[in-house]
């Protein structure tokens, strides 16, 4: 019986989107929440869950297999496929969420790009932003949270591991692979990659 209001329910919902010109495909397998908000010219591809106290304004793509709550989401903005928008996300004008990232308790400026399996926690993002491949922000420490603050214009190359309490500051790069740990400066390059070595003629060995 409860299976079947919940059913009906959804059924509504998604006929009320639609309505109101919201782009499905197959909505049979998107769910929404009853307190979802919709602009307009938004696009939704299957297998979307839309959980609780969600807004979404315009021109909106959300690719499949993506999971949202208590998250705000602004025009112009792309998300999944395969993202995950934890409670207390925004996603600012022009910002793109790409596959496989989790963002918890973030604020993701104007026109900043978060592509590709990465965890943002805890963080604020400023505009124009890049965050490359495999970043993290290691915002717990086991017992306490902590706070990622990166300014406009940074680049964060893949795989860096940001360990919060942490700064970087506008217009600096951080290199690939890197842990940073210390605020970085503004229009700095920092790197905390071990140098690469090489030996010639090597051979394993046997067993």
């Amino acid at each position: 019986m409860k299976q079947n209001i919940l059913k009906k329910q959804q059924e509504i919902l998604r006929e009320k989107f639609l309505k109101k010109g919201v782009k499905m495909i197959s909505p049979e397998t998107i769910f929404f929440s009853k307190d979802t908000q919709i602009g307009k010219n938004v696009t939704i591809d299957p297998y979307v869950v839309i959980g609780k106290k969600v807004k979404i304004k315009n021109n909106v793509k959300i690719y499949s297999f993506s999971h949202l709550e208590n998250t705000k989401i602004e025009s112009d903005v792309t998300v999944g496929p395969y993202a995950r928008l934890r409670p207390g996300t925004k996603l600012l004008s022009g910002t793109k969420i790409g596959n496989f990232v989790e963002v918890k308790k973030s604020i993701i400026g104007k026109g900043s790009k978060v592509n590709h399996l990465s965890y943002i926690g805890d963080s604020k993002l400023g505009s124009h932003v890049n965050i490359g491949a495999g970043t993290i922000t290691c915002n717990y420490d086991g017992s306490n949270k902590y706070r990622t603050n990166i300014k406009n214009n940074v680049f964060v190359g893949s795989n860096s591991s940001l360990v919060a309490p942490l700064t970087l500051e506008s217009n600096s790069v951080v290199g690939a692979g890197s842990v940073i740990t210390k605020r970085v400066k503004s229009k700095s390059l920092v790197l905390t990659r071990a140098n690469q070595q090489e030996i010639k003629n090597y051979k394993k060995k046997k067993k």
